[in-house]
């Protein structure tokens, strides 16, 4: 299959490129490039694979053509991005993503891969856990963009347009594009570069947790599915064993580097909570068994820190939190007002040199 994976540079894109590839799949990536600055580590990109540097909202019919699908990832990734300007993030999330999906369909791609977020949930109702059938409740710019999303691609589908909608529950994990913005890579980071474990919440708001390699064979899944088991249809990513209190993975990490003290907090002003379902996609989507425990992420991760030598200026870095990058990308003057690139798409080599080359237990 020949497919295009837009947010190629990012932190899932990444590593899914490199998988897809491994797959048998001719893959082309599509990257602004707002994230290519730096790399936690190496990861060697596979030669055969193209790499175009180009906002999606500047994508044309000529880009789409000769591909079976797209994978879609390429959107401002998380809730305090969307909040620092609310009008882009709709300009990008999506009308971008609209924009994206209207020119595949009308290229002739066949299927299109999008990927949604969990925290379209926004707030738990009750015990009941969250399914692909329960009312959204989205609290954010980012999550109402992935509802809107979602609606208008549905209204696509038809016999030759098949779209299929990924709801991913937080991810965790690395990658060579790392994100120290998201709960469990932050903590255990916070944790081996301080000797804290920072909780900065009171540690009761559920969260459903995912590994990104687990995301990565849910898309892989999706695309080699015959086309009736995902013709329009959501699926929430991740195992139902995996919902978690935010004192609970605090408490994996603590178990995980024993020797750390924990901080604990009030809360932040983050009213999200919820648990969810995923029966559906571990039942309907052939192919797909998680293969990573929130347990076994934390290990991971604090693996990884020690082959790296992880630093405190290293899980600083600013391309590691999406809206550090983000401001330092306008108060440098590379982008405007409007995020885009003052003087184009900046480009850099796709294959990740200057960064330490590690195994990390060969996950993709």
């Amino acid at each position: 299959m020949k497919i295009l994976v837009t947010g190629s540079q990012g932190y899932i894109g990444y590593p899914l490129v490199s998988m897809l590839h491994a797959r048998g799949h001719t893959v082309t990536g599509l990257d602004t490039g707002y994230y290519a600055d730096g790399a936690l580590y190496a990861m060697d990109w596979p030669e055969s694979v193209q790499q175009i540097w180009k906002d999606i909202r500047s994508v044309e019919p000529s880009d789409l053509e000769g591909f079976d699908a797209v994978c879609h990832l390429a959107e401002l990734s998380n809730d305090p991005l969307g909040k620092h300007n609310e009008a882009n993030t709709y300009a990008i999330n999506h009308a971008g993503s609209v924009h994206l999906a209207q020119l595949a369909k009308a290229a002739g791609v066949e299927r299109f891969v999008y990927t949604s977020s969990c925290s379209v949930y926004g707030v738990e109702n009750g015990d009941a856990f969250k399914t692909e059938t329960s009312p959204v409740h989205p609290l954010t710019a980012y999550a109402r963009c992935k509802v809107q999303v979602e609606a208008d691609l549905q209204a696509m589908a038809n016999d030759t347009f098949t779209p299929t909608f990924l709801r991913n529950a937080t991810a965790y994990g690395p990658s060579p594009r790392q994100r120290f913005d998201i709960v469990l890579n932050n903590l255990t980071g916070v944790a081996w570069t301080t000797g804290v474990i920072n909780m900065r919440s009171d540690g009761t708001p559920w969260r459903p947790l995912v590994h990104i390699a687990d995301i990565g064979q849910a898309i892989a899944c999706v695309l080699e599915a015959p086309r009736d088991a995902v013709h329009n249809e959501v699926f929430n990513v991740g195992h139902s064993d995996e919902n978690y209190q935010v004192r609970d993975i605090v408490d994996i990490v603590a178990q995980t580097l024993p020797k750390c003290d924990v901080s604990m907090g009030n809360s932040d002003g983050d009213d999200r909570s919820y648990r969810v379902s995923f029966d559906k996609i571990a039942t309907h989507l052939p192919g797909f068994t998680p293969a990573y425990t929130l347990r076994d992420g934390a290990q991971q991760l604090v693996d990884l820190y020690a082959a790296i030598d992880l630093s405190p200026e290293d899980f600083t870095f600013r391309a590691f939190t999406r809206l550090k990058q983000l401001r330092h990308l306008i108060e440098t003057n590379q982008i405007d007002d409007r995020f885009f690139w003052r003087d184009g798409v900046e480009h850099a080599e796709p294959a990740i040199s200057g960064a330490p080359r590690v195994s990390v237990n060969s996950l993709y």
